[in-house]
C-alpha cells in the first residue's frame, strides 16, 4: 500500500552515522516527511565511494519509510568564489564530487553555500561562482540532480545574502538544473522580514520579482539566536528564537513555500526529541483548509 504525502513536507537534517542507510530510519524516528543529509564527512575534502550495497540498502530504507524527497547539503569546506587558485580548484573538484555522489543515491538536489569573495569584490566573487556552477554543469550533462543556492546570512565575505545576488547568480548560469534554498534564519538576519504580514509580503514579493517561486526548491527552517539584520548565522529552535512562532505561520501557510520540501537544521542530540519536538510545533501552525 502506498502511503499518501502530506500537504506539507516537513522533516530535518538527518545524521549518515554508521553509512546513509540510517539516515531515514533516523528520519522516520524523528516523525520526518523528508530528509537532508550530506553525502559525506562535511568538514572533509574527499571520502570513501559510496559502495552500492550501502546505496541498495539506503533504497530499501527509503520505500520502507517513505520518506522523500531526500536531498544532500555540501561540505563545507567547499568556496566556489574563492580567488585562490589551489582552493577554487579544490572547491570545484569537491563539489563535482558532491553531485555525483548525489546523483549515485538519486537525489533530487545539492544545497550548496554560494561561496566567499574573501576580500577579492562581491563583483568578482559572483562572476566566479557563475562560472564555476556552469562549468559543474556542463561537465554532468544528463544527470537529474539540481544544484540549489542557499540564502546566507550576508556575514563576513559571504555572497547570497540578497535575492538580488541569487537571481543574478541564476540569471548568469541559465540553466533548468540551478534554483534556490530559502533559509530563514539566515534571510532574517540578512534583512528580509518574515514576523509581520507586511514585512513578510514584502519579502515575498521582493523573492518573486528577484527569484521567482518557480526556482524555490527546498526551505531550511531555522529559528534565529540573533537579532533582525545582525548579518549572522546561528540557529535557534522553533519559536525560541528572535523570528518566533509568528514568522514560521506565515511561511507554512503560504502555498507557494508548501509546494516544496521544508527541513530543520537546529541542534539536537542523539535521541532526536529536540526534531520530534520542533515538528510538532510546526505542525501545529499549520491552518487547516477546507
Amino acid at each position: 500500500m502506498t502511503l499518501k504525502k502530506p500537504a506539507v513536507l516537513l522533516g530535518a537534517h538527518m545524521s549518515i552515522a554508521g553509512g546513509v542507510a540510517n539516515a531515514p530510519l533516523r528520519g522516520k524516528t524523528a516523525g520526518c516527511d523528508t530528509i537532508q543529509i550530506f553525502t559525506k564527512n562535511n568538514n572533509r575534502w574527499q571520502a570513501a565511494p559510496i559502495k552500492r550495497q550501502d546505496r541498495d540498502e539506503f533504497f530499501k530504507n527509503l520505500k520502507e519509510t517513505a520518506i522523500g524527497p531526500v536531498f544532500a547539503h555540501n561540505a563545507y569546506l567547499i568556496n566556489l568564489a574563492s580567488p585562490k587558485s589551489e582552493l577554487h580548484k579544490k572547491s570545484v573538484d569537491a563539489m563535482r564530487d558532491e553531485i555525483e555522489r548525489a546523483e549515485f543515491l538519486k537525489l533530487s538536489f545539492v544545497v550548496i553555500h554560494p561561496g566567499s569573495h574573501t576580500g577579492d569584490g562581491e563583483e568578482n566573487g559572483l562572476n566566479r561562482i557563475a562560472a564555476s556552477i556552469k562549468k559543474l554543469i556542463q561537465e554532468t550533462s544528463g544527470y537529474c540532480v539540481k544544484i540549489a543556492l542557499e540564502t546566507t546570512a550576508g556575514q563576513g565575505t559571504n555572497l547570497g545574502y540578497t535575492f538580488q545576488q541569487l537571481g543574478r547568480l541564476i540569471e548568469q548560469i541559465a540553466d533548468e538544473r540551478v534554483g534556490v534554498c530559502f533559509d530563514t534564519c539566515h534571510s532574517f538576519t540578512a534583512g528580509y522580514e518574515l514576523r509581520t504580514k507586511a514585512g513578510y509580503k514584502k519579502t515575498t514579493d521582493q523573492f518573486q520579482q528577484h527569484i521567482g517561486f518557480d526556482k524555490l526548491l527546498v526551505v531550511h527552517l531555522n529559528d534565529s539566536k540573533q537579532e533582525f539584520k545582525s548579518k549572522k548565522d546561528r540557529h535557534e529552535h522553533i519559536g525560541k528564537g528572535f523570528i518566533g512562532l509568528e514568522g514560521f505561520e506565515n511561511v507554512l501557510n503560504d502555498p507557494r513555500f508548501q509546494a516544496v520540501p521544508m527541513v530543520l537544521e537546529t541542534p539536537k542530540g542523539p535521541e532526536l526529541k529536540e526534531d520530534i519536538e520542533n515538528l510538532k510545533i510546526l505542525r501545529g501552525l499549520i491552518k487547516t483548509r477546507c
